[in-house]
């Protein structure tokens, strides 16, 4: 596996998960593969679980690890070309990227949408440039429109928490006080929908994901209807993406509460974190014994450990 941006780099499906339970179970008995060699992690944006588990993933491989936050402890970046360089950027990633990569023998890279350009975010300017010019395989720690090595642990803590082959798993939007990146949301779909779960999206009006995530699954607006018998529920929000970026709603009646999982399969309540309560759901859900956020998390670890061994055994 050269880079890692989506659920399509994996070899196969079943081939990450069974990587993924062998590096789990024997976290290091493959430090062979990343002795003497380096991974840079590059953040352009906040991190906790992202920052934490890809650092002890590459260290539970035996890889040396750097880790620069862009905005704090290094030169401002340019990343769009043909611009006159007058202002306050004073390297342009044509540079940067390729340096950073003489330096390293895998990189990893976090960048939010900006939501100033849908066009930008969506052709993932600053990760294609890394993938582009880096000359050594690129780990997406999320992208502007996806959050694979997220969306990889989710899977893995399905599987290990389902109590039928194909599960019901709702993704279903809550309310929020920022605008918030399609990342996650994307991402979940993406990977979901190379699944045999049943896969149902809940979310108002105005807020449908973009056609080539979503696929052949069509939303459903009533939330109540969306949690019927369902056996996991992913809670997440996420800003327009027919009005980019925009908040269209923060309605209450959409946080995850007793009240929506009184009519579920005593669903697994899951989130990527970190997580607003009693906005996106209340304490009583994700304090209950059925959230999995915490193990979830634990799984990220796992996935990222996955790609690098992966990654590593083809170098």
């Amino acid at each position: 596996m050269k880079h890692f941006t989506s659920v399509y780099d994996l070899p196969s499906l079943e081939m990450g998960l069974q990587e993924a339970f062998e590096v789990k179970k024997h976290p290091y008995d493959f430090q062979h593969l990343g002795k003497n060699k380096t991974m840079i992690l590059l953040f352009f944006n906040s991190s906790l679980r992202t920052r934490l588990s890809t650092q002890k993933a590459a260290e539970n491989m035996g890889m040396k690890v750097m880790v620069l936050d862009v905005n704090q402890g290094a030169w401002k970046l340019e990343t769009e070309r043909g611009v006159i360089m007058d202002g306050d950027k004073a390297e342009h990633l044509l540079e940067a990227v390729p340096v950073i990569g003489s330096y390293a023998d895998v990189i990893g890279v976090r960048s939010f949408a900006q939501f100033e350009s849908r066009d930008d975010d969506y052709n993932e300017i600053i990760l294609n440039q890394f993938v582009q010019y880096a000359g050594v395989p690129v780990v997406s720690m999320e992208a502007a429109t996806r959050h694979p090595l997220q969306s990889f642990a989710d899977h893995i803590t399905i599987e290990e928490y389902k109590k039928k082959p194909n599960p019901k798993v709702v993704l279903t939007w809550a309310p929020h006080p920022r605008a918030l990146p399609q990342a996650v949301p994307n991402s979940f779909v993406e990977w979901m929908r190379q699944t045999d779960y049943e896969l149902v999206v809940t979310h108002p009006e105005g807020y449908e994901l973009a056609p080539e995530f979503m696929g052949e699954v069509k939303p459903e607006y009533d939330q109540m209807k969306a949690f019927e018998g369902a056996d996991f529920i992913y809670a997440k929000n996420w800003a327009s993406y027919t009005h980019y970026g925009k908040i269209l709603s923060k309605d209450m009646n959409w946080t995850v509460s007793d009240r929506q999982m009184a009519v579920t399969r005593e669903a697994k309540f899951m989130h990527c974190l970190p997580v607003r309560r009693n906005m996106v759901v209340s304490d009583s859900v994700i304090e209950s014994p059925n959230s999995i956020v915490i193990p979830e998390a634990a799984n990220r670890v796992v996935s990222a450990q996955a790609v690098l061994k992966m990654i590593l055994e083809s170098l």
